[in-house]
């Protein structure tokens, strides 16, 4: 999910043409008829028969948008709501005008999967009207397209995109659970839209960056041509959303949000929307040194994230890392939510860094030492995460007297309750998601010896490992007291409004082990 900074936005002129290549579906054919007894196909087919729209369409459509997900009324990044995302942001107001066509108040038509349902059928039922379908043309799948393609909340080959991603499902079949258990199946079959009047989505042009990659270029209102810093990071993000929706998106000049990649599930094909040499929108303090890949998906379903994604994405990140000579660990590849300043939480539990890190050839632990408990970075760890890093905290809050099982690297029940227990006796907020501040108060418990300049010894380690998550950079874990600790504690010392003295005291020891 990218987010924007205040910037001067110096513009540059682009290409006026769109261009992308139709979604492959990622169902397979059906082989039994769907069962009209379960919730949401009872959903598919009353909104069908109500405003005359084809069922099997309503179900790609949603498919599309959300893998029939309706993630229990939480918006997308575009604002949209439901299994239909219907929208309601500066630009375009799908929810308002399904509240208008079918009744429904707003909060219905975001929280409740029938509802919305029936609205995103009364939007699609409006456009027909408004292009002229008449009841023949109704019963005929092949000439809903450019509705579809009006439902995209974009136009031009953009639109022609999100519209091929649905004719594609059409023509594949759909064959899938819900999150809820319920089969929900298309059968496949031959289709021939009709596309008069909508621009193609040309396949041709490609990425000067990237050369496996499309380019489709954002609006340059989302982004600043140019940039203030050199590259020196990736920046890993989920959209909360559809690949074709996070196109449309970041080509909307309303939204003031982009990224450099746009990567798709289903077979981790890769769209450039930013060109590297320009400073996309999607990382707040980070955005001047950072290049942004975003993720189709939502961070609460790991279903989005596909062996054809992790692989394709990696590949870009080492050929970037390659290229900008960013160093392949996990202090320089970094979830949206490690970059400083940001609220977000994407990539989210589920996103298996360790697996990245590997294919992407680099430091899967983030930089870790022998001893377990050292590492470049110190990443957030909540319930679901696994790896070293879990290890490492788990090691410490048994230490420390916080039950927390076995050192296992799985981040269960028993790490979740150690974790908020020990937050609890710290005075820190106990919500169990382990992050700077908490990472900070484990690494520094201890004795509180006075140490300065010249300084050796596994206290002076256990500082460095403090400051590297405090600080939010890397402070080596050697052990040794030298010039680059004693800079890094007095810049502790600054920010935390304690004497700038560059010797950790009682206060300092103290400050650290508060999680300030």
């Amino acid at each position: 999910m990218p987010t924007r900074a205040a910037h001067p936005k110096a513009r540059a002129s682009l290409l006026a043409a769109l261009t992308a290549t139709v979604l492959a579906a990622t169902g397979t054919p059906a082989l039994a008829a769907t069962d009209p007894g379960h919730p949401m196909d009872r959903a598919f087919a009353r909104a069908a028969e109500e405003f005359d729209v084809p069922r099997d369409l309503l179900a790609a459509v949603g498919y599309g948008e959300t893998r029939l997900d309706g993630h229990a009324g939480r918006p997308s990044q575009a604002n949209g709501f439901g299994v239909m995302h219907l929208v309601s942001n500066p630009a375009h107001h799908t929810l308002e005008r399904a509240a208008a066509l079918t009744g429904e108040p707003l909060a219905t038509l975001r929280s409740e999967t029938g509802a919305n349902i029936l609205g995103g059928a009364a939007v699609l039922r409006g456009y027909a009207d408004t292009l002229g379908l008449d009841a023949r043309d109704r019963d005929d799948l092949d000439a809903w397209y450019p509705a579809v393609a009006r439902y995209s909340g974009t136009d031009g080959p953009a639109a022609a995109l999100y519209a091929d991603t649905v004719y594609t499902f059409l023509a594949d079949g759909l064959d899938t659970l819900t999150p809820d258990g319920e089969r929900i199946t298309v059968t496949g079959r031959p289709v021939s839209p009709h596309k008069d009047g909508i621009a193609a989505a040309d396949t041709g042009a490609r990425s000067a960056d990237y050369p496996a990659a499309l380019w489709v270029p954002a609006d340059p209102n989302n982004y600043a041509t140019g940039r203030t810093a050199a590259i020196d990071k990736v920046v890993v993000h989920v959209t909360q959303g559809s690949y074709a929706g996070s196109i449309s998106w970041f080509q909307d000049p309303v939204s003031e949000v982009s990224a450099h990649y746009v990567v798709r599930s289903s077979d981790g094909q890769i769209t450039q929307m930013v060109r590297d040499a320009d400073t996309a929108y999607h990382a707040r303090s980070a955005n001047a040194s950072a290049l942004g890949i975003e993720h189709e998906g939502f961070i609460d379903d790991p279903s989005w994230f596909t062996d054809s994604m992790y692989r394709s994405s990696a590949a870009l990140t080492a050929y970037l890392c390659d290229r900008y000579g960013i160093p392949k660990d996990r202090a320089h590849i970094i979830g949206h939510s490690e970059a400083p300043g940001n609220d977000h939480t994407d990539p989210g539990p589920y996103w298996d860094w360790n697996r990245y890190m590997e294919l992407v050839g680099g430091t899967d632990t983030g930089g870790g030492s022998r001893d377990g408990l050292s590492f470049d970075t110190y990443t957030t760890q909540r319930t679901g995460s696994a790896g070293p890093q879990v290890k490492a905290l788990q090691l410490l809050l048994n230490e420390q007297g916080y039950p927390a099982g076995d050192a296992d690297g799985s981040f269960g029940p028993a790490t979740a309750g150690a974790v908020t227990s020990f937050q609890a006796a710290r005075g820190l907020e106990a919500d169990g998601v382990v992050g700077a501040r908490t990472w900070t108060a484990l690494l520094s418990a201890g004795s509180s010896p006075v140490l300065a300049e010249g300084a050796t010894g596994e206290d002076v380690k256990r500082l460095q490992r403090a400051l590297t998550a405090a600080l939010g950079s890397t402070v080596a874990a050697d052990g040794s007291f030298g010039p680059a600790t004693a800079t890094a504690v007095r810049s502790y010392q600054t920010s935390r409004e304690l004497t700038a003295d560059g010797t950790v005291g009682p206060a300092t020891w103290a400050a650290l082990r508060a999680g300030r």
